[in-house]
């Protein structure tokens, strides 16, 4: 398939008579997909039942006929007015008991039912209408789940609908207190109604209720998407899909993807570098208006494993947006090079946000390709120079890694609820892990917990893997040549429990761990040779071979009978070592790359993208500042 480019649009925010001449200047940029609908359920249906869709019809008709491809939202992420009078207690509730008042977006609560049968209601109705319309190709199901804190909720459905999920998980209120360890501060339970949500506890809740109530959330999230893709699906042969968005964990959205056909997120690079990553000062101010080098290829690859091989960026970032500390423009060439990269990485569209930037409303700074007056924005030129690029790229075809790392949401929410120590962060451990293969010139694949593919991997990083039986490790070494574990992994059973083999409990290593700790930020434990462990320290002992040792002898890495554990949390140089003495291992051919350079292998091109602001050589190639050098064949073409 040959990636194409896209926008989201809002015909509802303009005068109908500017429709077409908006279509025609976006199939004249070189666009081919639009996205509608997914906030306009109050123009939809004004009052219950008074539906009004002639509007919808002739925008999709207008952008239809002017050659695009529709992707039609269902517009359950921003629930009109009236369904508050409705069902006033559909509202999510915040930790502190307050609920989310109207006046924003995702006013909702996963857990009501009277709002999920709403969802469903306004779905079917847009799914008998434009379900076999020719122009709609693709439909989003809601908005960004999980966008501002709105995953879990402690609301009086979501009670009711957790002690319904315990007792189908563990039918009997005396296995629930058998595996929750209830007896601790006496707080075993004697029906499942007894079991309140885990807030406005005097001190920290039991975690195994925490855990449980992270999962049964999660869960929600997933049993509110299906409803809708339930009523969609006899009504349209159209691909469903969803628009994930960056380090948002509070879900798993591998289970969310199983009932989808293609994984979409939102990528906007320098809102993230500001809002979502911990990096030091002189790496943000290099990085100011390109955004960190690792951060975007992270979510692409994740999200291509969650559609599993297929996947979008649904919004991509032109400008400026209104929503981080700060907000500077991109570098000239940037918005070209974010593409360009989501190509490299399987993008089958990258579709930018917006095509006018709003005159009114909460997003009024965020930049589109148009400015608010119809003048072209510094980030249409760029699309039109994207489209001209892949236009003469023709298809990119994706192959499998030689490395993988295996992602676990459930292992976020376990740490988030007993991190033992500040500064341990899930998703920092993965993504320092991801930014070492990246600097190794290696290109990763992400795999789950649940489907672990036997592709042969060479190599299969599971840092901070919460729960680990002796079935996910053996598909795992299926699955890869070598496969590195820990810190914390095999650390807790399902329900926060420390294994009765001890941890990490692993069949083909023999390696305990003994104690842990954790460090401030400013402390670090050296290793013999070089790079230093942080935040989090596993000690270890056992008859495995120790591959590294901190300066005080005791073990960094054993490793034995092709898996290997690591006893800290790397910092850049020791993690450097590890993936070279896997390399070794394994006769992976390493690649290293400069700072700021980046490199994605397909079966057909090898994409170099540079974050720097000025030019970078490399192994023969000169690519240019904020550019993309992409080589098929050994031909380079460069720009």
């Amino acid at each position: 398939m040959k990636p194409e480019l896209g926008v989201c649009y809002y015909p509802e925010h303009w005068p109908e008579a500017k429709w077409a001449e908006d279509a025609a200047l976006m199939v004249e940029t070189g666009l081919t997909w639009v996205r509608i609908g997914e906030f306009a359920w109050s123009r939809m249906e004004r009052v219950p039942g008074d539906l009004h869709f002639d509007w919808l019809d002739r925008a999709i008709e207008t952008l239809g006929d002017a050659g695009l491809k529709v992707v039609l939202g269902t517009p359950t992420a921003t629930p009109p007015r009236w369904m508050i009078e409705k069902h006033p207690d559909m509202l999510a509730v915040d930790a502190l008991g307050n609920a989310r008042k109207f006046g924003s977006r995702r006013h909702y609560c996963f857990s009501h039912p009277g709002y999920i049968e709403q969802s469903v209601r306004i779905a079917r109705i847009m799914g008998e209408r434009y379900g076999r319309n020719p122009h709609v190709a693709a439909w989003q199901i809601d908005n960004e789940y999980g966008c501002h804190d709105t995953t879990v909720s402690y609301s009086p459905s979501a009670l009711r609908a957790f002690q319904l999920w315990l007792k189908d998980q563990y039918s009997t209120i005396d296995a629930l207190n058998e595996a929750w360890g209830n007896i601790f501060w006496s707080m075993e339970y004697g029906d499942f109604d007894q079991i309140d949500l885990p807030n406005l506890t005097v001190t920290e809740p039991n975690p195994a209720h925490v855990l449980a109530f992270r999962r049964f959330s999660s869960d929600q999230v997933a049993v509110f998407n299906k409803a809708q893709v339930d009523v969609l699906r006899p009504l349209t042969d159209a691909p469903l899909l969803h628009n994930y968005m960056g380090r948002i964990l509070d879900f798993d959205h591998f289970k969310v993807g199983k009932d989808l056909d293609v994984a979409t997120w939102d990528s906007y690079p320098i809102g993230f570098l500001s809002d979502r990553l911990e990096a030091d000062e002189a790496h943000k101010t290099a990085f100011l208006q390109q955004g960190d080098p690792d951060m975007q290829a992270f979510h692409h690859d994740l999200y291509r494993a969650v559609g599993r091989g297929r996947w979008w960026v649904m919004e991509q970032q032109p400008g400026p947006v209104n929503w981080a500390p700060y907000n500077p423009a991109p570098l000239p060439g940037m918005v070209r090079l974010w593409s360009l990269e989501a190509v490299a990485h399987g993008a089958e569209v990258v579709s930018y946000f917006r095509w006018r930037q709003a005159p009114f409303g909460q997003e009024q700074m965020h930049a589109g390709l148009l400015t608010p007056n119809n003048r072209p924005a510094p980030g249409l030129t760029e699309a039109k120079q994207t489209a001209d690029a892949l236009a003469d790229l023709g298809e990119v075809v994706q192959t499998a890694a030689q490395v993988a790392i295996l992602f676990d949401y459930a292992s976020d929410w376990a740490w988030a609820i007993q991190p033992q120590g500040t500064g341990f962060d899930y998703f920092r451990l993965v993504f320092s892990a991801y930014r070492a293969l990246r600097r190794a010139g290696l290109s990763v694949d992400f795999i789950s917990p649940t489907d672990v593919p036997n592709n042969g991997y060479a190599i299969i990083l599971a840092p901070g893997l919460a729960t680990l039986d002796s079935d996910l490790e053996h598909r795992l070494t299926e699955a890869g040549d070598l496969v590195i574990l820990g810190p914390r992994s095999g650390a807790i059973t399902h329900d926060f429990q420390i294994p009765a083999t001890g941890r990490p409990g692993l069949t083909d290593l023999n390696c305990d761990v003994d104690l842990v700790e954790t460090l401030p930020p400013n402390v670090q434990r050296p290793v013999e040779g070089g790079g230093a462990a942080r935040h989090w320290i596993d000690r270890i002992s056992g008859s495995a071979p120790v591959l590294l040792r901190f300066n005080d002898e005791t073990p960094a890495l054993m490793g034995e009978n092709g898996l290997w554990y690591l006893a800290g949390f790397p910092d850049e140089a020791l993690w450097d070592r590890v993936i070279e003495m896997a390399a070794r291992e394994t006769r992976v051919a390493l690649n290293p790359m400069p700072e700021g350079l980046r490199r994605r292998d397909t079966a057909t091109h090898t994409f170099l993208t540079n974050y720097n602001a000025q030019p970078v050589a490399w192994n023969g190639h000169v690519i240019d500042a904020c550019g993309v050098a992409i080589v098929k064949k050994e031909t380079p073409e460069e720009g």
